[in-house]
């Protein structure tokens, strides 16, 4: 269990909501619709009422200091089903790029290479006191483009399972293009903390509002949270 699972949830049953897409920049096809994650007929961009409002929020101060910018909504709402496809997809590429053979992994194998998949993807259980993250509703990934339509280059990519992905893995570094990267991620975060959500420890693309993560960070991490100080208002949601 990770820290932020402790709080205490108190569902609100606030609707999940279409993501406005005309506002905001998303790839052609949906990323894990592309790896063939178990969508069905239920679209990815969703999120709750309060959570694509605040996203709102968060385009127009983009919008105030970039104008023409966009906020790229990578992923959104989660099925159960869709975390367990991609969890089990990463952890067989890590295998590949290790050049190892799934059936021929030791138990230290599998165990090393799970605490890699875990260290960025939340484990895909169905207890409703621990709900991963996206699967609430109150998670999205995001990152953005300018006003060509081009991506901003943050550094690394989204789901990047490498230290790389840490927020602030640039700051410190003094080359310039490790800088403008550090700059880019920046912006992002302070776009998006002005509408009220706050970003993952180990994802730069990763801000969520209301879910038990955020009352976690809303509480300073605390490592031994009181589970009852801040309640989580959103707990797993389906379509």
């Amino acid at each position: 269990m990770k820290p932020y699972q402790q709080i205490a949830i108190a569902e609100c049953r606030e609707p999940l909501v279409p993501i406005p897409l005309d506002i905001f920049a998303t790839e052609h096809l949906h990323a894990y619709q592309k790896l063939g994650a178990p969508y069905g007929d239920k679209s990815p961009y969703y999120l709750r009422e309060q959570v694509v409002a605040r996203l709102l929020q968060a385009q127009q101060q983009l919008q105030a200091c970039c104008p023409s910018w966009q906020i790229q909504v990578f992923d959104a709402h989660r099925p159960i089903a869709v975390q367990q496809y991609m969890v089990d997809y990463t952890f067989a590429e890590l295998v590949q790029a290790k050049g190892l053979q799934l059936q021929e992994l030791t138990d230290a194998q599998k165990q090393s290479i799970w605490e890699q998949v875990h260290q960025f993807w939340a484990v895909p259980n169905v207890n409703p006191a621990t709900p991963p993250p996206h699967s609430t509703g109150a998670a999205v990934d995001v990152t953005l483009v300018d006003a060509s339509g081009a991506p901003v280059n943050m550094g690394s990519p989204i789901d990047e399972i490498s230290p790389r992905s840490f927020p602030d893995f640039f700051a410190d570094q003094p080359e310039l293009e490790a800088q403008q990267y550090h700059q880019n991620r920046q912006l992002l975060k302070q776009v998006m903390v002005s509408a009220g959500f706050l970003q993952h420890m180990n994802e730069w693309w990763h801000f969520s509002w209301g879910d038990q993560l955020w009352a976690w960070l809303s509480t300073g991490a605390n490592p031994n949270p009181d589970p009852h100080a801040v309640a989580a208002r959103y707990g797993r949601a389906e379509l």
